[in-house]
């Protein structure tokens, strides 16, 4: 698990270090006994053994607590696990769908069992990436592999109490591709704003500029616990991980008719952070459904499973991978999506060329921003700057009179990020008379500015930052298979016929590590397309159709549920305060004594 959440240990990868506090908040109170002599003298054959109840704690509590680290979060975040899977697949029966001879699907019954379930996924082009590595097939063919183990009849689905599988598969690319257009958007919408405040909170204010990519939940509860100066800068946008539960919580629920709790959705996906993410509660059905009743949230995305847990979750059910049909399945397996449009948007078989090395291994928000802004500046270019290091690289896009459109950078690692952080910081402004303000947010420690320039920061004048935890971006998630685990089964796979037993492979050099994250790129970068026609691969759909398309796709999604789109597409971020360290009185009780006389009426 990356250093997510740890402001004193830079390192992007620790381990679980410090205990958890948040249950001492939580104790049962003790009560107090009943004696009839206040002063008698306790022995010990006297004092009852007290069986208080344990101390209970979700990922959600542990969330809202910036007092521990990774301690109590890391066992929290085991519980999503292939465990996990298995057990839910056992213990709710598939509820049936009919396929119309009209590729539409509606329920086999009306007596829908209410611990039934339709079970989808959804799954990263970063994983299909590792898979491919450590098997030595292509991208494609991994994705062939995940398919055959979640919805194939020789993978999940051939074993178990009810013989469950996944109904629908789908990669995260699509919703990707909705992302990158929606923070374009964004993005012109903060300068069209020429906001130089922050924003106030409500959904339709931009954030302010330089608008911080938001996809990676390590920087993003980073950023909540340790420097909420940063929150009104970050992307309003959703992940695609979380849109994608969004899509289809909301969509197979209206279609079907059938509540958000009976679908479960499992994400597939590099990085263990994005199980934290999975347990914020901003992301439910409380953020989108139309009606207000007061019933128990429904997570947008169930369970997060990493890659290393899907060699986990076939060696469970006793399968091998590497024998799972490297092919498509067949039609009749592979339903339609209720919604013919939808389905058009999620399963189109054309070519996409995202995934390549100028738009980076962390889904190309940067790149797409750019690209974006330089087809509507004719002539213009992107002029590319190497920072301090490969992980730290400055964009600007130049018009054809060499004058700067716009600038914009990645930082990627936790030890790139602190120094992004720290040109973001407000200045301290002295109440001094004549005093200088102290550490602005340009840098600079002595640099006199305004009381309001302080207060609003100055910053660096990017327009958009892409930021993720890990060095070298996605494909170097946490949650990837190491060259430890390929090593390993590459030597049982080449020991499988004799017999023989594998060699212990010593710890990898940083030249094998290196090495290994280039072939996982390399695999990344040569995604393909399902496309079977050449000519659509020949001539992709040029920047301002596939727009196009994304937009009213994402138009007919929010009216036929009858939401708005902001409200299906956006999240919320807020500060999370720490009360290690504190003193039971002070602050703290005057802010419950408030709170609590605010709530019995009539105030004071």
């Amino acid at each position: 698990m990356s250093a997510i959440l740890s402001a004193d240990d830079l390192n992007d990868f620790i381990s679980p270090g410090v205990a958890c506090i948040k249950p001492v908040e939580t104790l049962p109170q003790k009560a107090p006994q009943n004696s009839e002599d206040q002063y008698e003298v306790t022995t010990e054959d006297k004092v009852q053994p007290e069986n208080l109840p344990p101390a209970e704690i979700s990922l959600t509590d542990c969330l809202a607590c910036s007092g521990c680290v990774t301690s109590a979060e890391a066992v929290l975040v085991s519980l999503q696990s292939h465990t996990e899977v298995l057990n839910t697949l056992d213990a709710h029966p598939q509820i049936p769908l009919a396929f119309e001879q009209d590729s539409t699907v509606k329920l086999a019954t009306n007596d829908v069992p209410e611990e039934g379930r339709i079970f989808v996924a959804s799954v990263s082009p970063q994983v299909r990436a590792s898979l491919a590595a450590t098997y030595g097939i292509s991208e494609k063919e991994a994705g062939y592999m995940i398919n055959q183990l979640l919805r194939g009849p020789n993978g999940l689905a051939a074993g178990g109490k009810h013989g469950n599988g996944f109904t629908w598969v789908v990669d995260t690319n699509k919703m990707r591709e909705a992302v990158l257009v929606l923070t374009a958007d964004e993005v012109d919408e903060s300068l069209n704003a020429h906001n130089t405040t922050a924003t106030d909170g409500t959904d339709n204010a931009p954030p302010k500029r330089p608008i911080l990519s938001s996809a990676c939940p390590g920087w993003v509860c980073y950023a909540e616990k340790t420097h909420p100066f940063v929150l009104p800068h970050l992307s309003r946008m959703k992940s695609p991980q979380a849109l994608m539960g969004t899509f289809f919580k909301t969509v197979l629920g209206k279609s079907l008719g059938v509540s958000p709790s009976q679908i479960w959705h499992l994400a597939v996906m590099p990085c263990f952070d994005k199980k934290l993410e999975a347990s914020r509660e901003e992301l439910t059905d409380m953020s989108w459904r139309p009606d207000e009743s007061t019933s128990q949230p429904v997570r947008d995305v169930d369970c997060v499973i990493t890659t290393r847990e899907i060699l986990s979750l076939a060696s469970a059910r006793g399968l091998s991978l590497p024998n799972l049909p490297l092919k498509s399945l067949p039609q009749s397996v592979s339903p339609p999506f209720p919604d013919k449009t939808l389905h058009d948007m999620l399963f189109s078989k054309r070519a996409s060329k995202d995934q390549t090395l100028a738009s980076s291994t962390s889904g190309g928000y940067l790149y797409h921003v750019l690209k974006t802004f330089e087809s509507r500046n004719p002539g213009s270019e992107i002029v590319t700057q190497r920072g301090r290091n490969a992980d730290v690289v400055e964009y600007i896009l130049m018009s054809a009179e060499q004058q700067p459109i716009m600038k914009a950078a990645r930082f990627y690692g936790f030890r790139n990020i602190q120094n992004l952080v720290r040109k973001l910081k407000p200045a301290r402004v002295s109440r001094l008379p004549g005093a200088k303000a102290v550490g602005s947010a340009g840098g600079n420690r002595r640099q006199p500015v305004s009381r309001n320039r302080a207060a609003a920061g100055s910053g660096p004048d990017y327009v958009y930052v892409e930021v993720m935890a890990c060095p070298g971006g996605c494909t170097n998630g946490g949650g990837q298979i190491r060259i430890e685990d390929a090593k390993q089964i590459t030597s049982d796979m080449q020991s499988a016929p004799s017999g023989d037993a594998p060699e212990t492979s010593s710890k990898p050099t940083p030249h094998e590590q290196r090495a290994w994250l280039a072939r996982v790129d390399e695999a990344y970068y040569s995604a393909e397309s399902d496309s079977e026609s050449v000519a659509e691969v020949q001539q992709p759909p040029s920047l301002a159709e596939k727009e196009s398309k994304i937009h009213d796709a994402m138009q007919y999604w929010s009216q036929i549920m009858g939401v708005p789109l902001s409200r299906l597409v956006q999240t919320t971020y807020r500060e999370v305060q720490s009360d290690v360290g504190k003193t039971e009185t002070g602050d703290n009780d005057t802010a419950r004594v408030v709170e609590l006389a605010g709530k019995i009426g009539g105030g004071w």
